[in-house]
């Protein structure tokens, strides 16, 4: 008898659960249509869920994000990623690349919400990677990518170099440095887009030489506004309108230390 009222109260705690999930889940779904007008489908609503449970459950041996609360996991990594789309919608994203991608952001909730996207994830850190791996793989997510490698040889290397439509990256570096990451992958007619804080435009204006040499032309900064976050958001976009000269992106770590 005491087995089975621990089976019971397991399952309704589980159910409990369950409810929480689908509601809060459903709050985020309002959430992402008010910002990019895009209404979430029941399979990508659990897939979300099921990407919270995995986050915080490999969060407590593997330091993936310092934001250990469900509700500003929700806002700041899946609702924050997927305001990309308010850029990125009604363009070609066919081929898109996430460079630093971390817990797989913002590349991962791009790809739930639009599984068409052949989708690359450039992190250098193996633990993280692995993370990316064992979600790509819980969620049984095709065309997925994962390049443990260093973006400065990705940019050297002709199967990655400017065949992207979109290469993205979220708080990896300053957007000079970011430029020199990203326009290498870039193809003609793509862009990059770099997620920045209230920095963003002093950073676009010292970023305007490294873009001109990687062959780019900025084309807006995007005001995102995120429920509960005090601090402006911006979505960089920057158009590539040339080809990279053949000596960028330069060797590993010089981007970074000596930006142009």
């Amino acid at each position: 008898m005491r087995s089975h009222l621990r089976y019971n109260h397991r399952t309704t705690s589980n159910n409990l659960n369950d409810k929480r999930y689908n509601r809060d889940m459903q709050d985020l779904s309002e959430l992402i249509y008010k910002q990019v007008g895009i209404q979430l489908s029941p399979t990508q609503i659990a897939s979300l869920i099921e990407y919270e449970k995995a986050l915080l459950s490999w969060n407590k041996q593997v330091n993936l994000t310092a934001i250990r609360d469900p509700k500003m996991i929700r806002i700041k990594h899946f609702l924050d990623s997927l305001t990309c789309l308010s850029v990125m919608k009604n363009t070609s994203m066919d081929r898109v690349i996430d460079v630093g991608t971390g817990a797989g952001f913002p590349g991962l909730p791009l790809k739930i919400v639009c599984p068409e996207i052949k989708l690359t994830l450039v992190e250098s850190i193996r633990k993280k990677a692995e993370f990316c791996e064992f979600l790509v793989s819980r969620l049984k997510l095709k065309g997925v990518e994962i390049a443990v490698a260093r973006v400065e040889d990705l940019g050297n290397n002709q199967r990655f170099r400017e065949k992207y439509d979109w290469a993205t990256a979220r708080a990896v570096a300053i957007l000079p440095t970011i430029a020199e990451y990203l326009l290498p992958l870039v193809k003609i007619g793509g862009a990059m887009l770099a997620m920045k804080g209230e920095n963003a435009p002093i950073e676009a204006h010292q970023a305007e030489n490294a873009i001109r040499i990687m062959g780019g032309h900025l084309r807006r900064l995007h005001l995102i506004h995120l429920p509960e976050v005090s601090d402006d958001r911006y979505l960089v976009v920057v158009e590539k309108i040339a080809a990279t000269p053949k000596q960028y992106p330069r060797r590993i770590g010089i981007p970074a230390k000596n930006p142009l």
